[in-house]
């Protein structure tokens, strides 16, 4: 029996259909005979006990300027679905707790993917901090002394707002940089947050590996190489995506963080590796699936719905 599958995503009309995970795995869910159903992020509600959202019923097709049908727009009661996929891409601001908070309503009877409760408790920036011993030097704070400390310490290293997403805001800053103080003004300037700062590592030259886990399991991964000049590996900033083998300590990492990942209900996950240590565990909207089928025939999408079909049961 096919599956009633909901999107909770940025606008799908306008995704790169050869690089995007959300559009891959709409894609297996269709061929999967799943029907599809798509709503931006500002049309979820709650409204007098129920989850609402307002959007279309969809079709895809991996055709470059038409990969997108739409059906007559209506509202729906997400309770109804067997499964909603959390994918609108951060800033994991306000707008988007709330989100989580909303979904948490109607799961686990509907299944969402990630568990939005883990979500919430699992920015990519802070559940890497439970594993310190598998992690660079890090810290977070909205103190200048204490980035300044943190630098004296270690030399050169990555400054980046705690809360953003897909390189933006990235900086790195050598041991002697005088821009520390007026990089500090500027994030505190238009933000209440924190920083975070790293020990920045010279293996990010040779690249930035992007593996998957699927359930807490390791299925592959790709590397993502910075472009001449740059710090930032992020395809959406000029990274290149390239094939990879996995290490033994990219298994070890795995091995450690996979059963917490399990536990939470994470159930697709992309971690970032850079020599020997780990610096994210993203958790919000992963990419990579779609470079990973590419270089190396694994099919993260279809191991996806896999688990996804044996966990749930669809309603009556």
């Amino acid at each position: 029996m096919g599956l009633r599958v909901a999107f909770q995503m940025d606008p799908i009309g306008g995704v790169a259909i050869d690089a995007d995970s959300s559009f891959r795995l709409a894609l297996e869910a269709q061929a999967r005979g799943h029907s599809l159903f798509y709503y931006p992020p500002d049309r979820l509600s709650y409204q007098e006990g129920r989850v609402l959202a307002r959007g279309f019923p969809i079709e895809v097709r991996r055709e470059k300027g038409n990969h997108v049908s739409y059906g007559e727009e209506a509202e729906v009661d997400l309770s109804t679905f067997d499964v909603v996929w959390l994918r609108q891409d951060p800033p994991f601001d306000m707008g988007y707790i709330t989100t989580t908070h909303l979904l948490e309503m109607i799961h686990p009877r509907t299944l969402v993917v990630n568990d939005p409760a883990w979500v919430r408790n699992s920015p990519e920036k802070l559940l890497v901090l439970q594993f310190p011993d598998l992690t660079p030097p890090t810290a977070v704070a909205r103190d200048l002394r204490t980035l300044r400390e943190f630098r004296a310490r270690h030399g050169d290293i990555i400054l980046k707002p705690l809360y953003g997403n897909g390189g933006a805001g990235v900086f790195k800053l050598e041991g002697r940089d005088g821009n520390l103080a007026s990089l500090f003004e500027l994030f505190t300037g238009f933000s209440r947050e924190p920083l975070i700062v790293q020990r920045y590592l010279p293996e990010v030259r040779r690249g930035d590996k992007r593996v998957i886990l699927v359930d807490g399991e390791c299925v592959g991964a790709i590397n993502r190489v910075p472009a001449e000049g740059q710090v930032r590996s992020n395809l959406r900033v000029g990274g290149t995506a390239a094939p990879v083998e996995l290490t033994a300590r990219d298994l070890e990492i795995c091995a450690i963080i996979g059963p917490e990942l399990k536990a939470r209900g994470l159930l697709f996950v992309g971690i970032d590796v850079i020599g020997d240590y780990l610096t994210e565990i993203n958790v919000t909207s992963p990419t990579g699936a779609v470079q990973l089928k590419q270089f190396t025939g694994i099919d993260a999408a279809a191991i996806l719905w896999d688990v996804i079909e044996a966990k749930h049961v669809p309603s009556a």
